[in-house]
């Protein structure tokens, strides 16, 4: 494919792994397997690695919802990569050796362990007493769920006099499987809900308002992860390596997996792989894989992370699980931004003590390919706690009924597009479309965004029916229905006045969350803090939205500049603007959005708020470990220089930027003054030249 083509396939991905990242982590409905998830990010890693001009999407976790109290983690809580076959394995332990300059031969250490299917957990303990317990929320802030901790069993509340006076202690909440069934057995027998699976079991128990729910529940956890602070915050280390951290945690009272091992070499690595494989059906919990990190906490610090993973550490996935059924039906369901998505329902099958009764057929390209008809046979497959995939057709029915795609919505009966190089049919009606405006207000009120208590699925659509609800601004006006409010079916007085003061309490919001609200494709939580950490105001962001229409203006160039927003998400946010302008005006005219500020950390910084560019090879830390460190003293880190950049820091080999900056008069700094503030957090006594040797090689 062509670079445009590219860059259209890179959007398509982004906005499916968006809505599965939300469904999954904000929702507790996912919506594919976990095989089909890694699929497609595979598929966008190597569409970023094959096109440069593409910028890398980032994302991890969810903005944790206002019903509990926040915690800010002292360090990220990340996700991890993963791999699915050995060819994956391989790869990850040669980008680790090139990354820390070793040989191909060079032994490199890793600790393998069961990856439990649970909940993260993140415990923080001052003065060897627990302090707070918060979930992993967007990898930077998380839930406080402190009270609700103290009741489960593996967590320690006093530590041993040996322990550290201050750190962090990372685990997984998680439930066996025979108590999620006597759960499910009492919930059923008091008509309350009936959980999925244990993994939507732990995380609906830990995220109870009341402790002693979570005390009645059997919840359990278990600690992987030590991250020792000291009183100003900075990591500390009183281990060499993650498996002494391990074996300390469980001397100080924590439970831990016992079973984990050190691999010294490639056969270890498949062994420990093949024992918990032939296991797994006979382990009391879920587990969905194998997790292997390098065990040198040395070689940690230095590799750090990429995006939404730390570069040391990767998951070893099982395969999925598998069976066999019938399809009855295909049915349509419409996005919130029109995309028509097949859904298949099944004759009922238990798959890995799940009751399966659909699956997501994705699009009209995928019944195609799968030749499925209504009434065929099918295999479909399971990997966690998500609607599964068909793999494929198994034998044909008696009966088969072929499917039509429709060519007009069947929501609203507007017509349905489909452009030619693109794989999704998408209804044209936009927000007259009911399903689209449905779609667009659930996700404006979801946890993630304004994280409106009380105003769930079925309250949006019937106050749609009751037309009282048209768009987001008059979510901030309910309060003058209030009258029809209490005469809803289901509604009473209590609820309506729980519900406008959940309403009254979002009046006031931060920039990056405004922005994140509005439902922007491409636009996840991550692009919508580097907005605003840009931009900084909602007038200056709007205007320079207004202003980057025309491609040719410097507006345009700035919103390309940030490291992180290329050609595809750039014209999706300016043609967002310019087209729900109107709405985004009324939105703001109800409610306030606050400036974005950074946090004390990065004011204290000399690069607080710059604009820094690395061009050239450095010598004493790759690139990408210069722009973590830029970003952690609250830098902006630009792909391109402009008359707006601060600073530039020059390689060797630098290119066309080095000369760019000269003739901007932007400050350029070598290696040397880079690292001045990067390990002593100074600004540079004077900027560098650039180097008067440097090659006529490019590797901007």
């Amino acid at each position: 494919m062509n670079r445009q083509e590219a860059q259209r396939e890179h959007a398509r991905l982004v906005q499916l792994l968006q809505g599965y990242d939300k469904a999954y982590y904000a929702d507790g409905a996912p919506l594919v397997t976990d095989s089909t998830y890694d699929t497609l990010r595979r598929q966008l890693e190597e569409l970023e690695a094959r096109y440069p001009h593409i910028q890398p999407w980032q994302s991890v976790g969810v903005t944790p919802s206002d019903a509990f109290g926040k915690r800010r983690h002292h360090e990220a809580m990340l996700s991890l990569d993963n791999a699915l076959h050995e060819k994956a394995m391989h790869e990850f332990l040669s980008r680790v050796r090139r990354y820390l300059g070793l040989s191909p031969d060079t032994p490199v250490v890793l600790r393998s362990e069961p990856k439990l299917d649970g909940l993260s957990l993140n415990l923080c303990y001052q003065h060897r007493q627990l302090l707070w317990a918060a979930t992993r929320g967007n990898g930077q802030v998380g839930e406080d769920v402190t009270a609700n901790a103290q009741h489960i069993d593996g967590i320690a509340t006093t530590l041993p006099a040996d322990a550290p006076e201050f750190l962090e202690v990372r685990g997984e909440v998680y439930m066996r499987h025979d108590d999620f069934a006597t759960l499910n057995r009492q919930q059923a027998d008091k008509g309350g809900r009936i959980f999925a699976n244990p993994r939507n079991a732990a995380a609906g128990s830990l995220r109870q308002l009341d402790a002693s729910i979570t005390a009645a529940r059997p919840l359990h956890f278990m600690a992987y992860q030590m991250v020792v602070v000291t009183d100003e915050g900075a990591g500390g280390a009183v281990h060499e390596t993650h498996h002494e951290a391990v074996a300390a945690l469980q001397r100080w009272g924590f439970a831990t997996d016992e079973t984990a091992r050190l691999c010294h070499d490639w056969q270890h690595i498949q062994d420990a792989y093949n024992t918990y494989a032939d296991a797994r059906s006979h382990i009391p919990w879920d587990i969905d894989g194998v997790v292997y990190k390098v065990d040198s906490f040395a070689y940690q610090q230095r590799l750090g992370a990429v995006g939404r993973a730390p570069r040391w550490a990767i998951a070893w996935k099982f395969p999925a699980q598998q069976g066999v059924s019938t399809i009855e039906d295909i049915q349509i369901q419409v996005g919130r931004r029109g995309t028509l998505t097949p859904v298949a329902h099944l004759k009922p099958i238990g798959i890995g003590g799940v009751m399966v009764r659909r699956a997501t057929l994705h699009n009209a390209d995928e019944i195609k390919r799968l030749d499925i008809c209504v009434n065929d046979d099918v295999i479909v497959q399971r990997a966690g706690d998500v609607i599964p995939q068909i793999i494929k057709k198994q034998k044909d029915g008696k009966q088969r009924k072929p499917f039509v795609f429709p060519k007009r919505c069947p929501v609203c009966g507007s017509p349905v597009h489909r452009k030619p190089d693109e794989v999704a049919y998408v209804c044209q009606g936009g927000l007259s479309c009911s399903a689209q405006a449905m779609g667009w207000l659930r996700h404006v009120v979801s946890r993630t965004a304004f994280d409106i208590v009380g105003l769930g699925n079925k309250h949006i659509e019937t106050l749609m029916q009751q037309n009282i609800l048209k768009e987001p601004a008059d979510v901030f006006t309910l309060h003058t229905h209030r009258q029809k409010l209490e005469d809803l079916e289901g509604w009473g007085s209590l609820s309506v006045d729980n519900l406008l003061k959940a309403i009254e309490a979002r009046k006031t919001m931060t920039l990056d969350r405004f922005i994140y609200a509005l439902g922007i494709p491409q636009i996840g939580e991550a692009n919508a803090r580097l907005l605003a950490v840009t931009y900084r105001d909602l007038p200056t962001w709007l205007q320079a939205m207004a202003q980057a229409k025309d491609t040719n203006s410097d507006a345009w160039h700035d919103l390309l500049a940030i490291d992180g927003i290329g050609d595809s998400v750039a014209n999706d946010t300016v043609s967002f603007v310019a087209t729900y302008r109107t709405l985004i005006d009324n939105l703001s005219a109800v409610m306030q959005v606050r400036p974005y500020a950074q946090s004390k950390a990065d004011s204290s910084s000399p690069l607080q708020g710059k604009r820094i560019v690395f061009t050239g090879t450095l010598q004493h830390m790759t690139r990408d470990e210069a722009k973590k460190r830029a970003l952690e003293l609250g830098a902006l880190v630009s792909s391109s220089v402009s008359t707006k950049t601060d600073y530039v820091v020059v390689g060797d080999n630098a290119g066309s930027k080095a000369k760019k900056a000269q003739d901007y008069g932007v400050v350029v700094l070598d290696e040397q003054a880079w690292l001045q503030i990067a390990e002593a957090n100074t600004p540079p006594a004077h900027p560098h030249p650039p180097p008067t040797n440097a090659p006529s090689a490019r590797t901007d």
